[in-house]
């Protein structure tokens, strides 16, 4: 066989498991919405958008039409979720697609069944098409938690995109949109080679009453925090791999923790002494960086972030997933 139509056949069939992934996720969604008793359709709404905005970011790019072929099920988002096909071409997500449907599962299961929301994290992931899922799918989980029998639990998982481009979009529109100061001030200390910057360093370190744990989500093992979650947060860890700066699951883990319990965000300490015009500068340099990636995928982003919106839930009957 002809090793370039070798390589194109496997390109091809990487890009339709995407593809089909996408579809599966955004199916599974709607179907969870519809069984929780509170009002989910927003991270249903986040979802799609943030999808839609990584198939227009790719090569090949993927249509929202193109990755929902069930035209009843593309008709019906399209009248519930007016504002992710409207805005998905112009405006950037706050996170990548599997946050969304890991606060889908803790809603469900609720936060205290850490348990259970593992199963149904590990139980979703060997659903999909294995070979192509880590592109689209998060391979790892982390919980933190004040230390305590009946503290809250706040989950986070690991980036969820194919691609450096993809990946740094994410980290710099979260950096500069989603994620808490203290933990945004954590990754904004390092450029795009991993280098800390010369004139900012606003990495921290959590108080000792904080228990941060990551787990694989295909199988539910332990793992240490990486080199970069140690010099981000200051844990201990003899581990020498040091993956992108805001990829990992501990800084979503992180931030949800410091979002809620003032107690800690209260005890958090700076590792080094910065300024406000240091964090504005690496604010600014962040923020070039990423018109830099959008001017690069020819993306013309309108300067805004999406927002999802609260809509009323599909019909008994309307549409059914099996």
């Amino acid at each position: 066989m002809d090793p370039q139509n070798n390589r194109r056949g496997e390109h091809l069939k990487y890009w339709e498991g995407f593809r089909k992934n996408a579809a599966r996720l955004i199916e599974q969604m709607v179907f969870w919405s519809e069984e929780t008793e509170e009002d989910t359709t927003p991270l249903v709404d986040e979802i799609l958008h943030s999808i839609f905005f990584l198939g227009r970011l790719y090569k090949p790019q993927f249509s929202p039409k193109s990755i929902m072929t069930d035209e009843d099920m593309l008709e019906f988002l399209e009248e519930s979720y007016p504002g992710a096909f409207q805005f998905y071409s112009s405006r950037l997500p706050r996170r990548a697609p599997f946050s969304c449907v890991l606060d889908m599962i803790v809603h469900k299961a609720g936060q205290e069944n850490e348990s259970e929301i593992k199963d149904q994290l590990q139980q979703l992931v060997t659903k999909l098409d294995g070979a192509t899922a880590k592109y689209l799918l998060s391979t790892t989980m982390c919980v933190s938690q004040i230390v305590g029998p009946d503290s809250n639990r706040y989950y986070g998982v690991s980036l969820s995109t194919f691609g450096k481009v993809a990946g740094r979009v994410m980290v710099a529109a979260s950096c500069l949109q989603t994620w808490h100061e203290h933990v945004a001030g954590a990754v904004l200390s390092y450029d795009k080679s991993k280098s800390p910057w010369s004139f900012f360093n606003g990495t921290i370190k959590l108080p000792g009453n904080v228990r941060c744990e990551a787990y694989n989500i295909s199988d539910q093992r332990a793992k240490p925090p990486c080199k970069s979650c140690g010099n981000l947060f200051g844990f201990d860890t003899s581990e020498s791999n040091e993956w992108p700066y805001g990829n990992c699951a501990e800084v979503e883990s992180v931030n949800k923790l410091l979002e809620n319990e003032a107690e800690v965000t209260e005890q958090v300490r700076f590792r080094a002494e910065w300024s406000t015009e240091g964090r504005q500068r690496a604010e600014r340099e962040v923020r070039d960086l990423l018109n830099e990636y959008l001017r690069m995928s020819r993306y013309k982003w309108d300067g805004e972030f999406f927002l999802p919106q609260s809509i009323q839930p599909m019909q008994e009957n309307d549409i059914e997933i099996n």
